[in-house]
């Protein structure tokens, strides 16, 4: 899609990552129209389709984040209506919101998860479904939203899980917990890029460590032995490509490298739309790539297409 080229952003939304979504759009819009493109901005509605047929873009950028529009559902839209559009298409975004799904075909292609069970909130709430320590989350959700620990301490399950207000889903992926490093590593096409340590400033990479100023600190590239490098490269490549996914995307992993750790590498889950502010992670291993940000979006912006 060449230079001049109309491409409407998606930004916004209504799922719980809807202020994130907007700062990834914003930055976009603003890239492409340094890079010369003519640029509408669109924080969609349910009546979407409409809003789209009276912009008539050339090419959509999507930087929506979790429901409905991570998942299938405006990529079916954008199908419909004949919009080349960036990022992975209708299955491959349904299959990697849905972790359990995304488990079975990264065991299928020989990617290391860890232990799990799905099991109903309420049952996650009312007693320990493994063995603590343990991670409990949304089987269908992103930045780490609903996301909870559980020690060996803890004599029963995040009360939280119970609350009145709860919004995120009634299915609930649990994990044995994996000590020891957050990495995670970006797919362009067919190319795995470099490995970033994520180093959260308290705690561990919720969405406070993830969006606020000073909430982790990335050290890129990762020190890692460089067989250990390259396999999370290999893996990374490997559950893009199970899912089927196309455009940009990013595996997270744990791996317990500790004087005391056990050694295991896994994968958490494949981001079919990762955050794209300038400083996001995905940018960030682009531009160590040498893809500065406006190559980035550009890059994105002529790999769009339909039957994705």
């Amino acid at each position: 899609m060449a230079a001049g080229a109309h491409v409407t952003v998606l930004g916004g939304g209504w799922s719980a990552e809807r202020e994130v979504s907007l700062r990834s759009g914003a930055a976009c819009a603003a890239a492409l129209e340094r890079a010369g493109y003519r640029v509408s901005r669109l924080d969609p509605t349910r009546r979407v389709a409409e809003e789209l047929r009276q912009l008539a873009p050339d090419v959509v950028f999507n930087a929506l984040h979790g429901t409905w529009g991570e998942d299938g559902c405006v990529q079916g839209i954008l199908e419909t209506l004949e919009i080349p559009y960036t990022h992975s298409g209708v299955l491959a975004s349904a299959l990697a919101m849905d972790k359990a799904k995304a488990r079975t075909l990264f065991e299928s292609a020989g990617i290391p998860v860890a232990e799990g069970v799905v099991v109903a909130r309420a049952e996650a709430a009312r007693r320990h479904v493994i063995q603590p320590p343990y991670v409990v989350k949304p089987n269908r959700g992103g930045s780490s939203v609903g996301v909870h620990i559980v020690t060996e301490d803890d004599e029963t399950p995040p009360g939280a899980l119970m609350a009145e207000d709860w919004n995120h889903g009634e299915e609930m992926l649990v994990e044995a917990f994996v000590a020891g490093r957050e990495l995670t590593c970006a797919v362009m096409g067919e190319t795995a890029l470099g490995v970033i340590d994520i180093v959260p400033a308290e705690g561990f990479y919720d969405y406070h460590a993830k969006y606020a100023p000073g909430g982790s600190k990335h050290i890129l590239p990762a020190e890692l032995k460089p067989n250990i490098y390259l396999r999370i490269q290999k893996l990374a490549l490997r559950a893009h490509r199970s899912l089927g996914c196309r455009g940009v995307s990013r595996a997270d992993f744990r791996y317990d490298d500790g004087p005391e750790g056990s050694g295991a590498l896994v994968c958490l889950e494949v981001n079919t739309q990762p955050g794209m502010t300038e400083t996001s992670l995905v940018p960030e291993l682009a531009a160590h790539a040498g893809y500065p940000f406006e190559e980035l979006v550009r890059w994105m912006v002529e790999d769009a297409s339909c039957g994705r």
